[in-house]
């Protein structure tokens, strides 16, 4: 099983459990209870007597699964749909959700964020130490030397976690390096049923990869001669070298589902983790019905930084995941590295591809070649699904094989059982030109849908084609580097628009870090190759990136808030090359926008010392909640305790201190004037910043007031920017811009799009 890049679970069985569920009252599903603290009868001396007897009220044989303490105020368990309605009417009871399934999104990064050349100006004795980084995903393979303490003091004082005993684990696997591993499945396992032993491990022990490849990425070890098969060799290392990790077990493979996920963020808050990375995610929903957003919204309040995968859902727009503002959304760009494999036709033309394959080499003679939708009585032959391939037309030849559908591995798998000796992989529009690099079980390359046509016209029109596949190794340098990858999910935010989302990008594109040695590089079943590191692609690699730098900033500014690490990055991101040129879309070929990237991509080495930060605080997002009109059962089964609206308050959504603005006008007649207050704190020296904006669109006039802000040590000043709309609507229904604030040393820039609804 593999959760690089595109990874998604099945979700049939779920949905038809579900369907069934409804269907007939006798059968049973899991559901998340909400409780008000506060309005426990006095006659109960703890709250979990008062969850119990509440239980027990609507179901004789219905037990409590988790309770939960921080996250949440409540507990999970299995009832039927009658049960939790007659549950829900209930005084005290705040909702009663139904389970829901979450997907995994799935050493050169380093070099490329100029963390090489910056080491001393990060801490890394002392403070670094203290931080710990918390991962929630399918666990951790304890062996890998990326989780090497060598040179670790004690732990620290602060850490309340455990190291928790199973299958294949016990306490003995963590140390001064990995200080805290657990696991949860009573969501899955209620759901699916017992965890089968024999094939995965009940314990915080990954036989995945993906929580090794997160956790190493956030926080690894320095591991010199890492490599894959001796590609992107050098020395492989974390962001945050120093921090600590934690790692939560939620993800099995039956998927990650949600009781689970709020059971491990309740045991980090408790165990004073300081950063939570969480690489996954479950659609979109309302903030008080997601348990990831409500789950992050209390460790938010503890002061923990939790940073979420943006999803792998793009191009599309309005894809995104973990689109709540008090979560840092992350996208993926590329790296300057790549992974040439080319093929040379019998023509004597040559395209380029990328491929991972290190194995026999194929004759040196070209090879014949044919195209998978001529090798198959199936209709999706071209797709090179299992079984679908004639063994009699494929042997002894090179395969084409159109992307799609199944994984790109197990296309080559498919090949190589059929009696192929090759494959190239054609990407098709839904992909374009965009290449990400697998570890194939057979000789095989990975080109562009163009490239991938100009191959097939040859093929089709050559009486006996053929074909040679050359592997180049590893090349660095690779330019316009970054770009946002094609999958990277996209804005709007589909749940508050006035919310920009993705917050930023971060490398996600053919990532090396640490691997479990349960399973092969490729994941599938019959890869008996075992390895140290292993090189995928997602929003799952980007997101631990970001989790890592928080890390790094956090030791060096302990006394920062999350949304005060957030804004460091934001707001000092990037979204040009240094040659002046815009960031580019991998999907288009053309400049990037907000949309996309977000603020831009991350510079650490800026973050460290952003000048400004826009801060929020827990009663700051409770208002917002109050300007989406969320009802106080909605605001109290979020936020945990009791909170009123003002009814004498306009709350406003374009009022949050986000370090982004995201403008809607209302085409329906609305008003064509909308105003964002905001204010910024100085975190650097004393100083003045004078404000400027750019726009790309012309029916929009912008004004900050005032345009001048001078600055004490440690002083907040506030200012309005006005976006007035000439009336009309335009022909581009979405605009771009960015405001700076600047001293002439420091540059605080945000993100502005302009929509009209």
């Amino acid at each position: 099983m593999k959760f690089s890049f595109h990874r998604s679970f099945p979700t049939a069985i779920l949905v038809l459990f579900m369907g069934l569920c409804d269907a007939s009252s006798s059968l049973k599903s899991t559901y998340i209870v909400h409780m008000a603290k506060s309005e426990m009868p006095e006659s109960f001396e703890h709250h979990t007597l008062w969850y119990e007897s509440s239980l027990q009220s609507v179901s004789d044989s219905a037990e409590m699964m988790y309770t939960y303490e921080n996250a949440i105020h409540g507990f999970s368990t299995r009832l039927t749909p009658e049960e939790a309605r007659l549950l829900e009417s209930q005084t005290g009871i705040l909702a009663v959700l139904p389970e829901v399934k979450y997907e995994l999104h799935t050493t050169r990064t380093p070099q490329f964020l100029g963390l090489d050349k910056s080491a001393d100006m990060f801490p890394e004795s002392s403070s670094g130490n203290e931080v710990v980084v918390g991962v929630l995903d399918t666990g951790v393979w304890p062996e890998s030397k990326s989780f090497n303490d060598a040179g670790f003091g004690p732990i620290p004082t602060t850490w309340k976690g455990a190291c928790e005993s199973g299958t294949n684990f016990t306490a003995a696997n963590c140390n001064k390096k990995l200080i805290g591993a657990r696991f949860f499945s009573k969501g899955v396992e209620a759901m699916l049923g017992p965890i089968d032993e024999t094939t995965e491990s009940k314990s915080p022990r990954d036989d995945d990869g993906h929580g090794t490849h997160t956790s190493s990425t956030a926080a690894g070890s320095v591991v010199p001669d890492a490599s894959l098969f001796g590609y992107a060799s050098g020395t492989a290392r974390g962001m945050a070298t120093r921090a600590r990790v934690a790692v939560y077990k939620v993800c099995w493979k039956g998927g990650c589902f949600s009781s689970d996920i709020l059971a491990a963020i309740d045991k980090a808050i408790s165990d004073n983790v300081n950063v939570l990375s969480l690489s996954l995610g479950g659609g979109m929903s309302d903030y008080f019905r997601d348990s990831v957003a409500i789950g992050a919204f209390s460790a938010m309040e503890k002061g923990i930084l939790v940073s979420c995968s943006a999803g792998n859902a793009g191009p599309s727009a309005y894809s995104l995941s973990n689109v709540a503002p008090w979560i840092t959304t992350v996208g993926a760009g590329t790296l300057d590295r790549d992974f040439p494999a080319s093929v040379s036709l019998g023509n004597g033309l040559n395209y380029s591809g990328v491929s991972l394959y290190r194995g026999n080499a194929l004759p040196e003679s070209p090879l014949p070649l044919i195209y998978a939708g001529n090798a198959t009585n199936a209709t999706n032959g071209n797709l090179c699904m299992t079984g679908t391939l004639s063994p009699e037309l494929v042997a002894g030849k090179i395969v084409l094989c159109d992307r799609g559908m199944n994984a790109r591995v197990q296309k080559g798998a498919v090949v190589k059982a059929a009696g192929g000796l090759g494959m190239v992989l054609s990407n098709t529009a839904a992909n374009g030109e965009e290449l990400v690099a697998d570890t194939h079980l057979l000789p095989a390359t990975a080109v562009g849908e163009r490239e991938g046509n100009a191959i097939k016209k040859y093929l089709f029109s050559e009486a006996k084609p053929t074909v040679k596949i050359v592997f180049q190794g590893t090349k660095v340098g690779v330019e316009p580097s970054p770009v946002v990858a094609a999958f990277s999910s996209r804005g709007p935010n589909s749940i508050t628009p006035q919310i920009l989302k993705p917050d930023l990008i971060a490398p996600g594109v053919n990532i090396l870090a640490g691997w479990s040695k349960a399973v092969g590089p490729t994941g599938l079943a019959v890869d008996e190759r075992r390895v140290d590191f292993n090189i995928i692609s997602g929003t799952s690699m980007s997101c631990p990136h970001v989790s890592g730098l928080a890390a790094l900033i956090k030791s060096a500014h302990p006394d920062w808030s999350p949304a005060a690490v957030r804004s460091a990055l934001m707001t000092t991101a990037y979204i040009a090359y240094k040659n002046g040129n815009k960031l580019q879309d991998s999907a288009t070929g053309k400049s990037s926008t907000p949309f996309d990237h977000g603020s831009g991509h991350v510079d650490p080495v800026a973050a460290l010392n952003p000048g400004l930060v826009y801060d929020l605080t827990a009663d700051d997002y409770l208002g917002f909640l109050c300007a989406l009109n969320y009802t106080a059962t909605q605001i109290t089964s979020l936020a945990r305790r009791k909170f009123q609206c003002d009814a004498g308050k306009k709350y406003s959504v374009s009022d949050l201190n986000y370090p982004s603005f995201a403008v809607v006008f209302d085409t329906m007649g609305g008003a064509n004037v909308v105003k964002h207050t905001r204010i910024l704190t100085n975190v650097g020296p004393a100083g003045t910043y004078k404000a400027s904006v750019t726009s790309d669109s012309k029916n929009v006039k912008i004004t900050v007031e005032p345009e001048e802000l001078s600055f004490k040590a440690n002083e907040k000043k506030s200012f309005t920017v006005t976006f007035t709309s000439s009336g009309s609507t335009p022909q581009k229904l979405n605009g771009f811009g960015r405001l700076e604030w600047t001293n002439g040393k420091n540059v605080v820039g945000s993100p502005i799009s302009i929509s009209w609804d």
